[in-house]
């Protein structure tokens, strides 16, 4: 008998030996999923921010960076409270559309000014929707060409998505804010939290979110279109993003910019609410009489 068998006949020793098993896979899984990923990671961007490392596909985003300083926009996501109405009334916004938006475009002649999107499995569903878009940018995270190995036309803006621990099981919801899309774009469960990030860096000092409900219910109605699309983590997923928003709104508050929710209902409570009807009349009466 070796000493292997006499261990594990031992109860005392056979638990240490299993729970040492146990911390082994979780150090490989996390040097695997976490820790090597993001030393990666912040290698390359501090080549890239150092302008070391040049000729990145993040180039392009330089472009937008104060684009629209000073002034207000919507990010439309895709909660079962959006309305095909509302997206009529925000014709004259510049508006920041994402993921399954695209499946509205034949029952409105409305269109996003910009467009994001971050998920593979949502991408790969919206692929053809999303080469037809005409728009001033499409955001893409660089997770989506990395994880399904294809080149991206030259119309797509990358940003270059920093995961942090949300690969792995974890107790403890963790996200950072990021001002500059061209060194990093921090994950917070949801695209929204990505296009966020994105808009502050093109400078817009007021930033309205419709259909962010917040509330994905057992009765699998998550989107205002239904594509057969669930988020794995759906249980959960209301309480990760209000995390991620909480960081949002501390950093909006201490940048005077301003975050606001424009949602129909939801489960969305971070951000002061805003009627969007009252909203739109303001602002085209305040149009009348500059006008006038």
């Amino acid at each position: 008998m070796n000493i292997k068998s006499v261990l594990k006949k031992n109860k005392f020793t056979n638990y240490l030996i299993s729970k040492g098993r146990k911390i082994e896979w979780k150090i490989k899984q996390y040097l695997g999923l976490f820790i090597i990923p993001n030393i990666k990671f912040n290698i390359k961007r501090f080549l890239r921010v150092s302008n070391i490392l040049k000729d990145t596909p993040y180039e392009k985003l330089k472009e937008v960076k104060n684009k629209h300083k000073g002034e207000r926009c919507f990010i439309v996501a895709t909660g079962p409270s959006l309305t095909i109405e509302d997206l009529g009334k925000l014709r004259n916004e510049i508006t920041i559309g994402m993921n399954s938006i695209c499946l509205a475009f034949d029952k409105t002649d409305w269109r996003p000014t910009y467009y994001g999107i971050q998920d593979e499995n949502v991408f790969t569903r919206m692929e053809k929707y999303i080469e037809e878009l005409d728009v001033e940018c499409k955001f893409v995270s660089d997770t989506i060409p990395r994880q399904l190995n294809i080149e991206l036309s030259d119309d797509y803006y990358v940003f270059p998505l920093n995961l942090l621990n949300h690969n792995t099981e974890h107790k403890r919801y963790h996200t950072k804010f990021s001002n500059n899309p061209f060194s990093v774009v921090y994950s917070g469960y949801t695209i929204t939290y990505c296009l966020i990030q994105i808009a502050v860096y093109m400078g817009f000092k007021e930033i309205y979110l419709l259909g962010a409900d917040c509330n994905y219910s057992s009765n699998m109605n998550h989107h205002f279109i239904n594509y057969d699309h669930v988020d794995p983590t759906f249980s959960l997923a209301g309480e990760m993003m209000t995390s991620a928003y909480n960081v949002a709104k501390k950093y909006a508050d201490s940048h005077n910019v301003k975050i606001y929710n424009a949602t129909r209902g939801g489960m969305l409570e971070v951000f002061d609410r805003v009627n969007l009807d009252e909203l739109i009349s303001k602002n085209e009466k305040k149009k009348l009489n500059i006008i006038s």
